[in-house]
């Protein structure tokens, strides 16, 4: 650990937890939806949304891994369907969004990448289409990588490409630290990086893959897991 220059960081179910974020964006679009254009909700229910979807990512398949672009094509679906016109997509979009934007960061998050932002240079990589600036955290990352930027999602081998890119340091100088085995592991380890696993639900490792360099339940265990002396500056 003593040659990292950078971190990458994923963000869902890292930084904060993402499934009752997601629950509660899309019901507050559901009912956002039903209450101005009465007609879908006579035509469509939320059990039809799964199938819409599918049909979206096959007649999509090079886009499937940008869900902001998923999500329009679904409401487009839902609007013609009803006969209405496009033009809600948009605005509906925008209530999804600021909804799924609406997180709670784990109650070490914030005071331990104001550390390491000291330290290190961060680097936000995702598959989703979570907005730093709007959850009040962009100032602590030098960069964000997203699977729509570099064209292909984690565990692919162009994102943490692009990451590496950007951090400019070598593969062995920076660190990847991620919440999934495979999609954030293996796939930082097939780039050469260094990792750590965000284990923050006590699980046991999956014993058929190559373990990590570390595991942390906080992202403060991993302050206390990398040198305390450097400054971004002196990483120049």
């Amino acid at each position: 650990m003593h040659r990292i220059r950078a971190i990458s960081l994923d963000l869902d179910d890292t930084l904060w937890e993402i499934g009752p974020v997601i629950r509660r964006a899309e019901a507050r679009l559901w009912d956002w939806l039903c209450d101005r254009y009465p007609a879908i909700p006579e035509k469509f229910s939320p059990a039809d949304l799964p199938e819409i979807r599918e049909q979206v990512v096959s007649e999509h398949a090079g886009r499937s891994h940008d869900f902001r672009f998923l999500r329009k094509r679904i409401l487009e679906r839902l609007a013609e369907g009803a006969g209405y016109s496009t033009d809600l997509v948009e605005p509906a979009f925008a209530v999804f969004d600021g909804a799924r934007n609406d997180v709670t960061l784990f109650p070490d998050v914030l005071p331990a990448l104001e550390i390491l932002a000291s330290r290190f240079h961060l680097i936000a990589v995702t598959n989703g289409n979570a907005n730093l600036q709007t959850i009040g955290v962009r100032y602590l990352f030098a960069d964000v990588v997203t699977a729509v930027d570099a064209g292909a999602p984690k565990p692919a081998p162009p994102i943490f490409a692009e990451a590496l890119s950007r951090a400019g340091a070598g593969p062995s100088e920076v660190l990847h630290v991620g919440d999934h085995p495979e999609i954030d592991i293996v796939g930082a380890q097939n780039a050469g990086m260094r990792t750590a696993w965000m284990n923050r639900n006590g699980d046991d490792w999956p014993g058929h893959l190559q373990p990590p360099d570390a595991i942390v339940a906080t992202i403060a265990e991993l302050c206390d897991l990398l040198p305390k002396r450097q400054s971004r500056t002196e990483h120049r």
